[in-house]
């Protein structure tokens, strides 16, 4: 999705004597989750602005991306923190552990929802995680057989769907929003077929594999790792769809509109009371190994944390972080704090 760079500045308007401490220390350097870039993005700003320390560099390179380079080793030629719009996998954990990653600190820092949207100049959708998965499963079961997808038009899915072509642009198997869309809408989809739902209490590796195989008959189109650019090819096609995180939509909302599913809007209200039912959430990782390194990761993950950034009336909000409850965002905070090791 987005691919850039935020730039350290230096900021000397407050009439406020910055010293940075170790100048010849480099900056804190952050990779990872497009969706969470933002949010990352926001913080990285305010904590170069109001602190000693250089504003840190955050980079979009996407979940599997981030966690592929922060697991590549210890030392201040690889990443310190990574973002991610899912949680780290247990083969990642492993991964970081073979090149000497081991101390690894888990922060969960609010909630996203995954959209389908498509141009606010055509007609809202309105869609079930039934019809998502059989307008997107490479297989589907048809007769009590898996059979390649024959669906070629929404109304092909459902006829009270649109006669328009499937057409959703979408991000690669290297995303995040691409895991959990999988996970979150083709998973419950699939559980809606009665032969589906039986080969998952018999084989639940055979069913994931169904579940998450994604079409590749042009009908759903890898995008990148660009939003911006898939809103432009959605303005050109106002009945295509885009895979979203909702902070995107959040941002957008005069060009883009979130479909309905089952029965309820992507908003800001049903995701944070968990009526919106493709919903995750969202993390950083911190290499406990760097802490004392490179100067303020300690303090930089303090201030992500903090009731200013994620608090329910937090900084973070008006970007569309959906906050953890009071309670938990306080359990995240100690976690912290102390720089408590992930134990998968």
């Amino acid at each position: 999705m987005k691919t850039a760079r935020l730039v350290g500045l230096f900021v000397a308007s407050f009439g406020i004597g910055i010293v940075a401490p170790q100048a010849d220390a480099r900056e804190i350097r952050i990779v990872g989750s497009s969706t969470v870039f933002p949010f990352s993005a926001a913080v990285a700003e305010q904590f170069g602005r109001v602190t000693e320390f250089k504003t840190p560099v955050v980079e979009s390179t996407g979940s599997g991306g981030g966690l592929k380079l922060f697991c590549s080793g210890v030392g201040l030629e690889t990443p310190d923190i990574t973002n991610s719009s899912r949680r780290i996998k247990g083969s990642e954990v492993q991964k970081c552990a073979s090149n000497g990653v081991t101390g690894i600190v888990e922060i969960e820092i609010g909630f996203d929802g995954i959209v389908l949207a498509n141009s606010r100049s055509a007609d809202r959708y309105a869609l079930t995680v039934d019809q998502i998965f059989r307008a997107l499963a490479k297989e589907i079961p048809i007769n009590g057989k898996l059979v390649p997808n024959p669906n070629r038009t929404w109304k092909d899915v459902d006829a009270s769907l649109p006669d328009v072509k499937i057409e959703v642009l979408g991000p690669p198997p290297t995303s995040g929003t691409r895991d959990a869309f999988v996970e979150l809408a083709m998973e419950a989809g699939a559980r809606q077929s009665e032969m589906l739902a039986a080969l998952r209490k018999s084989d639940k590796k055979a069913f994931k594999a169904v579940a998450h195989a994604i079409r590749e008959d042009g009908h759903y189109v890898e995008a990148g790792e660009n939003d911006n650019l898939i809103v432009q090819k959605l303005q050109a096609n106002p009945r295509a769809l885009g895979i979203f995180g909702f902070s995107f939509l959040d941002q957008n909302q005069d060009q883009i509109q979130g479909s309905v599913v089952d029965g309820n809007e992507p908003t800001f209200e049903n995701i944070a009371a968990g009526a919106y039912s493709i919903s995750r959430s969202l993390f950083f990782y911190v290499k406990k190994a760097h802490v004392g390194e490179v100067p303020g990761i300690q303090e930089f993950v303090a201030e992500f944390t903090s009731d200013r950034a994620a608090g329910p009336d937090g900084y973070l909000i008006d970007k569309g972080l959906i906050p953890l409850p009071d309670k938990a965002l306080k359990v995240v905070r100690t976690r912290g704090e102390e720089l408590s090791v992930l134990d998968m």
